[in-house]
């Protein structure tokens, strides 16, 4: 099993905690290190000191690391136009050496889009720029040296782009699309992604969503197209603990109001954890992100470094 650590930053984390965050997990034996692309807490609090930018951080980030992965669980489709996003991800992955991966969504929290005056329009047309954007963003990087690149869409032109520059990763960084969306999100991923990701739900919630996944994939013909097939991934809410108090202390954040949908986290000790991974395993799962809570926890992130990587190594 692949295991990443997810933030959120946005619940209040300086660009130095999501350093040391990102340096501990690489040397802990995590494969990546993911974050959320968001510019305001879902919450009543302002999450002191305010937000970062997820694209200028894992820059920053690029340049710091070695080996780990980064990426975004999701970059919103409604924060950037296709073209110099592509820019920035290709750029980053060339700062990292070939490390970066462009998790990207339609978006979906209002109130960010209004307090920062992005526009936000209705989830029909959020869903059809998405997929615009996927069409542009693929279609620049398996773009050739020497070649140009025109697109004509209802929300996005582009006449002649010279698709530079080039990322590493060829045809370009793995791109993750994910939810629970039961039609336009799996067709989206079996189209354009490399990887579906379903995030922090029930383990029969999560296999259908697969199941959905790969029915696109056959309606659209993605094997016979030579594609590889999606790489399916779940997103663990997790609050663990050496006792049960450590993890309850964990977990105490789960339970403040927000925006966010209900979710099914893993509140207990290392080996819970351990079992849960196991159960997504058995249905298909290959790779899981690890939603760590608080970036200043840095016990946390060593616990499961030491309680939980050795023992899915065993299990393999």
């Amino acid at each position: 099993m692949r295991v990443t650590v997810f933030t959120e930053p946005h619940r209040g984390a300086s660009y130095d905690d999501q350093l040391r965050f990102a340096r501990l997990a690489e040397e802990g034996g995590f494969e990546g290190f993911f974050r959320a692309d968001h510019y305001q807490a879902m919450g009543d609090e302002p999450a002191l000191p305010g937000p970062t930018d997820a694209w200028l951080t894992l820059a920053a980030l690029a340049r710091e690391t070695s080996r780990i992965r980064l990426g975004t669980l999701v970059t919103s489709a409604t924060f950037r136009l296709p073209g110099p996003l592509a820019v920035m991800v290709s750029q980053v992955d060339q700062m990292s050496g070939g490390r970066v991966e462009l998790g990207i969504g339609a978006g979906w929290y209002a109130r960010e889009h209004i307090s920062y005056g992005i526009p936000f329009p209705s989830v029909t047309e959020r869903f059809d720029r998405f997929a615009e954007q996927l069409e542009v963003i693929s279609g620049l990087w398996a773009t050739r040296s020497g070649e140009t690149f025109s697109y004509a869409g209802e929300h996005y032109q582009l006449a002649d782009a010279p698709a530079l520059p080039k990322p590493v990763q060829t045809p370009g960084p793995p791109i993750i699309v994910g939810g629970r969306g039961p039609r336009r999100t799996p067709e989206l991923a079996a189209r354009y992604a490399d990887e579906f990701n379903v995030p922090f739900t029930s383990l029969e919630q999560t296999g259908d969503a697969y199941e959905r996944a790969r029915q696109a994939s056959e309606r659209i013909g993605r094997a016979d197209s030579g594609r590889a097939p999606l790489v399916l991934s779940a997103g663990i809410v997790v609050a663990v603990g050496r006792t049960d108090a450590e993890a309850a202390r964990r977990a105490a954040p789960l339970h403040v109001k927000s925006a966010l949908p209900p979710e099914d986290a893993v509140i207990g000790s290392p080996q819970q954890l351990v079992d849960r991974i196991g159960e997504f395993a058995a249905i298909g799962t290959q790779r899981v992100h690890l939603r760590l809570i608080d970036l200043t926890d840095l016990d946390h992130l060593e616990l499961i470094a030491s309680e939980v990587l050795p023992r899915l190594e065993a299990t393999r």
